[in-house]
């Protein structure tokens, strides 16, 4: 009897173009996740230097810049993790640990402590959240809860209850990586280039993204799911206690009230940059549009409603984040349909 062979209909995702295969809906829908976030921020800026002649001004271009760009390190990382298809809860509590920690390793050591010690205490809380997820099969959500609360139990530690703050030498080498605008700005630049590039140019980064889309059926291909998800936790637990060395560094001092509810912006800026909240597909980019959009709206919020404070601006986080979901779920679902 002769075998029967048979041949997979195209899916658009071999060799060569991939939008050929793809129904006009499902390319409206990926050509609407990848530009969202940048029509709309190009719309907001462009309104708002309408409408205020302070906006455009150098002096607040730079506050947005040089103020929030290590805090952008925190999305950087939750895009790795949720592209995979997981969640990282602990990374705010990290972001105020790093901060606490090269504060003391500079007042007590120097610079080179504080420069050595938040990412190597990063990657190591990174390490164990990795392994517990992926050797031990339990929920992300679950680990980095309890990562969080840890975190902060460690910080409370360091500094003996909020009792002792550290200080961060004036003449320290360490306090240049904060100073200024440009200096955080480039040095935020050029992380987030090394993230495109490791996202979109290496096997780590397509292996990531296949998992995301389909964790069974990428261990049906043979890829290493179990290393990559313990890698990604390590990635991001290292650049959020890195970006909050970077942060203390231009503070000047471990603040311990930092990083509440910076996982939470985290993810939201991630999610209105166009990453789907199911993992799969996701850009380093989008992440880029999805942390100016939300620091250019809490900037106006700043100017024209500071008397509701704070509430307003986590209010606004939350409705552009439903916004946003919402309309990922309405996208799949007429895509479904055709």
């Amino acid at each position: 009897m002769t075998p029967t062979v048979l041949t997979p209909a195209p899916t658009g995702r071999g060799p060569g173009p991939r939008t050929t295969d793809r129904r006009p809906g499902e390319r409206w829908a990926a050509r609407l996740r990848r530009r969202g976030a940048p029509a709309v921020l190009a719309l907001v800026v462009a309104a708002a230097s309408a409408a205020s002649p302070t906006f455009p001004t150098w002096s607040n271009v730079s506050a947005i810049l040089g103020n929030n760009a290590f805090v952008w390190l925190l999305a950087l990382g939750t895009t790795f993790v949720i592209i995979g298809g997981g969640i990282d809860l602990s990374v705010g509590s990290l972001y105020a640990l790093g901060g606490v920690l090269a504060a003391y390793g500079a007042q007590t050591q120097g610079s080179w402590l504080a420069l050595l010690l938040p990412p190597a205490v990063g990657a190591a809380w990174g390490t164990v959240q990795g392994l517990l997820v992926a050797r031990a099969g339990m929920a992300p959500f679950i680990v980095t809860l309890a990562g969080l609360l840890g975190a902060r139990g460690l910080l409370q530690l360091v500094t003996h209850e909020a009792a002792t703050t550290y200080l961060v030498p004036p003449g320290a080498a360490f306090r240049a990586l904060g100073a200024g605008t440009w200096t955080p700005v480039l040095i935020v630049a050029a992380l987030f280039g090394l993230g495109a590039l490791l996202l979109t140019r290496t096997r780590f980064g397509a292996t990531l993204t296949a998992i995301g889309g389909n964790e069974h059926a990428a261990r049906l291909m043979g890829l290493p799911v179990a290393r990559t998800r313990l890698l990604v936790h390590v990635l991001s637990a290292t650049l959020a206690a890195t970006a909050g060395a970077l942060g203390s560094a231009r503070l000047g001092s471990g603040v311990t009230t930092l990083g509440v509810g910076y996982e939470l912006t985290a993810i939201a800026a991630v999610v209105i940059g166009g990453t789907l909240l199911t993992g799969g597909s996701g850009s380093v980019g989008g992440t880029v549009a999805g942390v100016l959009l939300l620091a250019v709206i809490h900037n106006l919020i700043d100017q024209y409603a500071s008397q509701y404070g704070s509430a307003f601006t986590d209010t606004v986080n939350g409705a552009f984040l439903a916004l946003v979901v919402l309309a990922q779920a309405l996208l799949d679902r007429g895509r479904q349909d055709e």
